[in-house]
């Protein structure tokens, strides 16, 4: 009789509670699937549970955590078997850690908003210290505006919630009220974001008119339940997973690995009604933007806007440059691109058809400009958003 292969023996302390911890789950149950065969040992819990008791006693192989405290980091330690951490909250933990890039989280941030026409910034976070990756995500986004020398502010919500949700809307419409229009809002996560638009709401101030919000995690709950829906950042929680499990696995194998952080770059904006608007001053120039949007793929080009907004083009593209830093040509192209993007990364439809449908004259001609734009041929594109 032939005896069993012994497997891998893993622990999962990820959270089913929050959006992003379910996509974790989802690219481990896709790693171990494809490759892993491990035997899993898993319990739903929330974020901030303490240690499970059986961790005490659990003999296994490795472990895949999202540690939120020092409660859940020392008994995680204690088990002595190789981990990968996925929550980053705790520093100087002496293990390898995979998680999102919240430098290219706030650029995504921060260049949305801009593209929108936005010259006045605001985020929305916790205080300071409470999360590195929170403290991350408002610093790099308050540098990107700070060296752009644009109007900046800042509300920070203490993550104990010593106010009520009652207390902190008023506190926040009073902020929001006070900021200069129209703005853009960035917010730490979905939760802020969904509260952010809640204040403007209380405050009477119009989404996206005069403030458009956008927040970073994509929560379809938080983002649907928000009015209006929440613009936001795709992390790729699931690819995050997947390669976490994979270093788990060499690890268990007996491969020693450097415990620098690995960061993994967004998927990039999930636009939503909340950033949905051109905030220029210039009527002409929204007039111009919004009929390049809506046609910007039907093969359009700078005369059929010039024939649109009524103006010469010598004149629009100074006000466009003004408005928006881009001539006319580039803005049609912008909009092209994101909708190659977005196809590339959420069908399977064949290049040329991606061309085709996004008002390219041809697959070199499109691939050329999307190079130009991303550094990445469309199948690279492809191959890396649908990893």
């Amino acid at each position: 009789m032939a005896l069993m292969t012994r497997t891998h023996r893993v622990a999962l302390l990820i959270e089913t509670s929050r959006a992003y911890g379910r996509g974790l789950l989802r690219g481990v149950s896709r790693f171990n699937r494809e490759q892993g065969g491990w035997s899993v040992y898993f319990r739903p819990h929330g974020l901030g549970d303490p240690p499970p008791p059986w961790l005490r006693h659990w003999q296994g192989d490795g472990i895949l955590a999202r540690i939120n405290d020092r409660r859940v980091a020392d008994a995680v330690l204690a088990a002595g078997v190789p981990v990968v951490e996925l929550r980053g909250a705790l520093p100087n933990l002496g293990i390898p850690f995979i998680g999102a890039d919240n430098r290219v989280t706030a650029q995504m941030m921060f260049e949305h908003l801009r593209d929108c026409g936005f010259r006045r910034f605001a985020f929305c976070s916790m205080s300071e210290g409470i999360y590195p990756i929170m403290d991350e995500r408002c610093n790099n986004f308050r540098m990107l505006a700070e060296q752009k020398e644009f109007f900046y502010s800042e509300f920070k919500s203490r993550a104990d919630r010593r106010l009520s949700w009652e207390q902190e809307r008023i506190k926040m419409a009073k902020w929001i009220s006070a900021l200069p229009k129209p703005i853009g809002i960035a917010a730490c996560n979905d939760d802020y974001g969904l509260q952010v638009l809640d204040a403007c709401r209380y405050a009477n101030v119009l989404v996206p008119d005069e403030a458009a919000v956008i927040a970073v995690e994509n929560d379809d709950y938080c983002c649907s339940l928000a009015i209006p829906p929440l613009t936001t950042i795709d992390q790729m929680p699931e690819q995050i997973g997947f390669e976490a499990a994979a270093l788990l696995d060499r690890m268990m194998n007996g491969e020693t690995v450097a415990t620098d952080p690995v960061l993994i770059p967004p998927r990039g904006v999930v636009t939503r009604q909340s950033t949905d608007v051109l905030a220029t001053e210039d009527e002409v120039v929204a007039h111009a933007v919004h009929f390049i949007r809506q046609h910007a793929c039907n093969r359009i080009g700078v005369t059929d806007v010039v024939k649109h907004v009524h103006l010469s083009r010598s004149a629009l593209e100074i006000r466009m440059k003004a408005a928006i830093g881009r001539a006319i040509y580039q803005e049609i192209q912008r909009v092209q691109i994101d909708a190659v993007k977005e196809l590339l990364a959420e069908t399977d439809l064949p290049i040329k058809q991606v061309a085709v449908r996004c008002g390219f004259s041809g697959v070199r001609y499109m691939t050329r400009a999307f190079r130009n734009a991303t550094g990445q041929t469309p199948a690279a594109f492809r191959k890396h958003a649908q990893s």
